[in-house]
């Protein structure tokens, strides 16, 4: 998949496509839907399939620092829209400047203009340009003069209620992980690169991979049973999960801010079991799929400790029952 950065790295030849425009933050079900339906069109009219999306969010450029947390970030965001088949991502860097554009000049000269859409597939309530002005009636009138067809997709449901990235917040802030997977079609996840930590797991027995978050706020926090994967991991004692070359680890994870330590950065610690491989500036992938606990803080490392193996035991005690 092609990723385009800015209105400015378009060439001639990214002239021509079907495409549909939004945050796809977490490309969850409903987001999938429309992918589907895009590839459809896509293979209908011989263009390439471009998914449009903003950096910084609308609600994130608006809200400053009062804004949902992020379910994905741009790169794992990426990878799901890659992984549904789409030929390009047009990243447009959502700024005053770009704020400011009319519904008008947002039609005629970005998308007729710069992609030449020949196809453009909306959610049911898509709206665009200052103020958000434009609407589905006033870009059908548009698709007429300028000579593209247009769809919107119907609210897309799971067991009677809208999904939407709202929902999917819902259920991780819940705990609800069988619901969180059901929505996203997958297990939610994170990825990032090991780096070294101050190694104080390594005190109390719980030697941990650390993950940076690179994001303000997580949209998931406490402890968690995870799975770690990753492409050319050695020494795996458990091949739960074998695709491409991956192979997946059962663990717990701590993510959030260390209150135990006063840690001010939010990180992403994952202690695996019957490990003992490299995983040091290695990308790798960490599935969320029983919530344990909120995270708090304890007086002592001890005390730590002591929940910490309590932890492990309700999360071997997961896995044992997910495999029987």
């Amino acid at each position: 998949m092609e990723i385009i950065r800015g209105l400015h790295n378009l060439r001639a030849k990214h002239h021509g496509c079907v495409a549909t425009i939004g945050n796809f933050d977490g490309v969850h079900i409903g987001h999938q839907n429309i992918l589907r339906q895009l590839k459809e069109k896509s293979e209908e009219y011989q263009l390439p399939a471009v998914v449009i999306t903003f950096e910084p969010q609308p609600m994130e450029f608006f809200g400053k620092d009062n804004h949902p947390a992020r379910l994905t970030r741009f790169r794992d965001k990426a990878e799901v829209i890659k992984a549904q088949g789409i030929e390009r991502l047009q990243v447009i860097r959502f700024n005053e400047k770009f704020s400011q554009l009319s519904a008008d000049d947002f039609v005629v000269k970005f998308l007729v203009g710069k992609l030449g859409i020949k196809f453009l597939l909306v959610g049911d309530d898509f709206c665009y340009g200052k103020n958000r002005q434009g609407n589905f009636e006033t870009l059908k009138m548009q698709s007429q003069q300028f000579g593209f067809e247009i769809a919107n997709t119907p609210t897309f449901e799971y067991k009677s209620q809208r999904v939407s990235s709202t929902r999917v917040r819902q259920a991780l802030e819940s705990g609800d992980m069988e619901l969180t997977a059901a929505l996203l079609g997958r297990a939610y996840w994170m990825s990032g690169h090991i780096q070294h930590g101050h190694k104080r797991g390594r005190t109390i027995g719980f030697p941990t991979a650390n993950v940076p978050l690179h994001r303000d706020t997580p949209a998931v926090s406490g402890v968690f049973a995870v799975r770690l994967w990753g492409k050319d991991i050695d020494g795996c004692a458990q091949h739960i999960q074998d695709n491409d070359n991956c192979c997946g680890i059962n663990g717990i994870a701590n993510i959030g801010y260390r209150p135990t330590v006063d840690g001010t950065k939010g990180l992403l610690e994952v202690h695996l079991f019957d490990f003992d491989g490299d995983l040091y500036g290695k990308l790798v992938h960490v599935d969320f799929l029983h919530k344990i606990r909120e995270e708090k803080k304890f007086e002592s490392f001890e005390l730590l400790k002591l929940q910490i193996l309590e932890d492990v035991k309700v999360a071997k005690q997961y896995f044992k029952q997910i495999q029987s």
